[in-house]
């Protein structure tokens, strides 16, 4: 039986990369060895998710996983996040590591994207949730015991007081029929603080919720 290949993981902080890394594992599609996560420098927080860079290493200690971190200007142009997007990916190549999955789950333009990126680069992508159905998804996401909470909400797509509330059964039920269980859109990101893919939960709470740029943060803190 051939050994599944060493890769990293496109670490967002959140439920979906989090839910991939841990299919990925079960399903023996790769043996994961880091993860790597986009860091706003201006803000020091995740990019897009705005999670503090004190969660992002607790989370990467309950992986038992090195992170590697690449940091970004803020506002990014385009050019400089694929040239830091392409060091990475050489230095992840450096270590002899050919593969990257990602939490991706039906926007097209987005995968056909990274498989470019990667190709040129002699990479390839795995996509542990790709087409899966995401209101089901996301039931799967929670009875396996992961739990998130909502740490930016584009106000346009859904209303700024689900910024801050957990991702639980509860939150699905009360979604508009227009927003993606999975936020899948754009219309949320989350961060997760416990799940099959941690050795130990991380204790959070949610502290100052702020509007930024057109979105609404949560302040997820770790106690």
């Amino acid at each position: 039986m051939t050994a599944p290949p060493k890769a990293f993981v496109s670490w967002s902080s959140g439920k979906d990369s989090a839910f991939a890394l841990f299919e990925a594992r079960r399903a023996g599609l790769a043996e994961i060895v880091g993860v790597l996560t986009m860091i706003n420098e201006v803000h020091d927080r995740v990019a897009m998710h705005g999670v503090r860079n004190a969660l992002l290493d607790r989370q990467a200690a309950a992986l038992g996983l090195p992170c590697i971190k690449v940091p970004l200007p803020y506002p990014c142009p385009n050019e400089v996040y694929e040239a830091r997007m392409a060091q990475a990916v050489a230095r992840i190549k450096a270590e002899g590591v050919r593969h990257m999955v990602f939490g991706d789950l039906f926007l097209e333009d987005i995968r056909a994207y990274r498989e470019e990126k990667l190709g040129a680069a002699g990479m390839h992508g795995i996509f542990p949730l790709w087409r899966r159905d995401t209101r089901a998804l996301a039931q799967d996401m929670i009875a396996s015991g992961l739990v998130a909470h909502l740490v930016c909400v584009d106000p346009k797509q859904l209303d700024r007081g689900f910024a801050g509330r957990r991702f639980d059964r509860d939150l699905l039920a009360a979604l508009p029929d227009t927003v993606d269980p999975c936020g899948e859109n754009g219309e949320f990101h989350t961060v997760v603080s416990a799940g099959p893919m941690f050795a130990a939960p991380i204790p959070v709470t949610v502290g100052e919720i702020v509007e930024r740029d057109g979105f609404v943060f949560a302040d997820v803190i770790p106690k």
